[in-house]
């Protein structure tokens, strides 16, 4: 989590080390910790916290412990959702591609949530509107959200689950996933991860539509799309 400052990362020295010392208060910092964690001298770190405190990127607890601060928030909500962005331009490729409707879910708890989606202009479709809430039970967007997760982390929803571990093996070993009739009669659909810069799975992105459409095998048809279209978002 701390690096050493031996030399600049960015080239900025000044910028290296207030980084730093933000990351070295997460979880509180005092003076005496900030060196410790930092290896910056005592008063180049004192002097950095205190800059940081002004600007309110720093503030101090009731035991006089520096944490972040306000500012941090307050620029982070005011920033655009660079998925969500990027989501837009990929999920109507997907979607002219394929022919089907195209979406992103994110997991909230246990549930998955719908964020971004590029429906078919006509014809017979499967709808899910930007904001539905869908189950973490059944379809294969929430075997992907699943697949990577910590055994601890599903364990306790697998016995609510349509699908089994030995599926969610499957869609780690081959790197999609594909459901029919799954979460919805008469509804098939082709899941891929979204990774961010570390690996971790935070979001799935789906093509779905009816059966009769689609294909009881799915992902033989459109698997290869939606993985590249998670690709495409990766790492952002």
């Amino acid at each position: 989590m701390f690096r050493l400052v031996g030399h600049s990362i960015s080239g900025v020295g000044v910028l290296d080390k207030a980084i730093v010392i933000l990351e070295a208060c997460v979880d509180g910092a005092s003076l005496a910790e900030l060196v410790d964690r930092t290896k910056l001298p005592r008063a180049t770190a004192h002097r950095l916290a205190q800059a940081l405190e002004t600007h309110r990127m720093l503030v101090r607890d009731q035991h006089g412990r520096w944490r972040p601060g306000p500012r941090l928030g307050e620029l982070a909500n005011s920033a655009p959702d660079v998925l969500l962005t990027a989501a837009e331009p990929v999920l109507t490729a997907l979607r002219d591609q394929t022919g089907e409707s195209a979406q992103l879910y994110l997991r909230r708890a246990d549930e998955r949530l719908c964020v971004a989606a590029a429906e078919r202009a006509s014809g017979l479709r499967d709808t899910v509107p930007v904001g539905a809430v869908l189950p973490m039970t059944a379809g294969s967007g929430a075997q992907i959200l699943l697949a990577w997760e910590p055994p601890e982390a599903i364990l306790p929803l697998l016995p609510r689950c349509k699908f089994t571990a030995r599926t969610l093996a499957e869609v780690r070993r081959r790197g999609w996933s594909q459901s029919v009739a799954e979460r919805e009669a008469g509804v098939a659909s082709v899941s891929a991860p979204v990774r961010d810069r570390t690996g971790r799975v935070i979001a799935a992105v789906c093509v779905s539509g009816p059966i009769e459409r689609i294909g009881r095998r799915p992902g033989d048809r459109h698997a290869m799309a939606v993985v590249r279209g998670g690709q495409r978002l990766s790492g952002l």
